[in-house]
């Protein structure tokens, strides 16, 4: 049995559940509510001292962050996620860092509602969310080559990771309107099944 603890709109756990489906396996979805706090429940700290999602138990392991839990499936499942070459693999890292390590950690709601709360109310949820995902996004922007994906003719880890992110700009009412190959990439990835089945509202919540 292959569970991943997870919460529907959490941007790491959607990478997961991307790669779950394009490694074709089948899956539990076992919600965990970040906003009731029930990542910090002892139950919960037991799989991921960090009190965090996701969390997924495969292959007689338990694996915590999405980057390593992606690369894990992709090593063992045979995605493809990564080009063969040393530039290419290099390229694609970059752009999934990009998002994943750049925009969605100051983004992440712990974060996001720490400076709220400590602003005293000067800043707004909203605010906070565009002043980091706009800029970084656009930055991806430039660094696109204009295709229906990331890198080259083909799924990488990359568009793993921008779509969860394309996603929570929609959210938070990012302007998009200058970020064409964001967009066409995110368009041409939403009619792949596997990124079809992980979007947030076909999630358990």
């Amino acid at each position: 049995m292959i569970r991943l603890f997870d919460y529907w709109r959490s941007s790491a756990s959607y990478r997961v559940r991307i790669a779950l489906g394009l490694a074709g396996v089948d899956w539990e979805s076992v919600p965990v509510d970040l906003v009731e706090g029930a990542q910090q429940s002892p139950e919960h700290l037991a799989r991921n001292p960090q009190g965090l999602v996701p969390v997924l138990e495969i292959d007689g392991l338990r694996l915590t962050q999405s980057l390593a839990i992606v690369e894990y499936l992709d090593e063992t499942r045979n995605l493809g996620l990564l080009p063969k070459t040393a530039a290419g693999r290099a390229r694609v890292r970059a752009l999934a860092q990009a998002t994943a390590v750049d925009i969605h950690p100051v983004c992440n709601l712990r974060v996001a509602k720490h400076a709220v709360t400590q602003s005293g109310g000067v800043i707004a949820m909203e605010g906070w969310m565009r002043a980091f995902i706009a800029p970084g996004l656009a930055a991806v922007e430039t660094l696109l080559e204009g295709g229906d994906f990331c890198h080259g003719n083909r799924i990488s880890l990359a568009d793993l990771c921008l779509v969860p992110q394309v996603y929570n700009a929609r959210r938070w009412g990012v302007d998009m309107d200058g970020m064409p190959k964001v967009r066409r990439v995110d368009a041409a990835l939403a009619e792949i099944p596997a990124f079809a089945a992980a979007h947030p509202d076909r999630t358990p919540r």
